[in-house]
């Protein structure tokens, strides 16, 4: 990690980072906290040990902090096989962006798509699934909920280049150099985690995304018992959860475990993309929206 990027922050609280921004996506993802990821850094442990996410997704906040030593983990079979891929060979994933959108490219783009999106809901894989969530409709991967079938239809604009494309998955293999990868339920990813270790949480939000994979099953209260025994490890832990919506005029009211969190900080989370998706690309100056961040130390 270069010292530019990450500098020791003296403050009153806990000794922390400070990341520089990273805005280059790889993955186009809802929820993705790209742009504020170094903001949310900034509340981490400056002695931190490895570095844990359970809830990778898009990897934006791991991304951004290029850790040394880190853990990334997901239940999502498509979404872990692109990041494991990006480890093990990722001159493979740009070939597999690359020859669907040279079929996107060279025909009707939507009966393209469309193809593709047969062909990941005939077998959910990682090749199509990369391609699709770099060019359906604003980026909202949704799936059904009776049969996890992806349904977000073609975004209006194209995709970037190949030749972009694979500048960035060049740039995200460097980053994540340090990261090992595993397909795991969070509870599995978070009991492994050691005294020292930091773990940052960002499950699906209740209150907004019941939608996207996962989310329907996922329980909140069994997220806390697993913070909860992080905590008692020794395990400093960070959790994103819902904040206010709507600019401040909803606020999303969680019952949190009274002790369990240290401090808790807001985060601006720019607008709802998933709310822009669902009013049909409306500018949506009155949605913006704040995220909680709790911390346990």
């Amino acid at each position: 990690m270069d010292a530019q990027d990450v500098i020791r922050q003296a403050e009153d609280a806990p000794a922390s980072l400070t990341a520089a921004p990273f805005k280059t996506q790889l993955l186009k993802w809802v929820g993705n906290k790209q742009k504020f990821a170094h903001e949310i850094i900034s509340y981490f442990p400056y002695d931190m040990g490895t570095y844990i996410e359970p809830f990778l997704g898009s990897g934006a906040v791991m991304a951004t902090l290029a850790p040394e030593r880190a853990i990334g983990a997901d239940v999502f079979p498509p979404l872990m096989e692109i990041w494991e891929t990006l480890k093990s060979n990722p001159d493979q994933l740009k070939h597999w962006y690359e020859s669907r959108f040279a079929a996107f490219d060279t025909a009707d783009r939507v009966a393209v798509y469309e193809q593709i999106k047969t062909s990941y809901n005939a077998q959910p894989n990682g090749a199509d699934f990369l391609f699709l969530c770099r060019s359906c409709y604003g980026g909202v991967v949704r799936f059904r909920k009776k049969d996890g079938y992806m349904s977000t239809p073609c975004g209006a604009h194209p995709p970037i280049s190949p030749a972009a494309f694979a500048r960035r998955v060049d740039m995200w293999a460097d980053r994540m150099r340090g990261a090992q990868f595993q397909l795991a339920d969070y509870t599995e990813t978070m009991a492994r985690a050691q005294v020292g270790d930091m773990v940052y949480c960002d499950p699906p939000y209740s209150d907004t995304q019941t939608i996207l994979y996962g989310a329907q099953n996922f329980v909140l209260v069994d997220l806390f018992a697993a913070i909860k025994d992080c905590k008692s490890r020794g395990v400093r832990v960070a959790l994103s959860i819902d904040g206010s919506k709507k600019s401040g005029r909803h606020f999303c009211d969680i019952d949190i475990p009274s002790g369990l969190f240290e401090r808790e900080y807001q985060v601006n989370a720019g607008r709802s993309l998933l709310r822009c998706f669902q009013m049909g690309g409306q500018t949506l100056e009155h949605e913006h929206v704040l995220d909680r961040l709790l911390l346990t130390y």
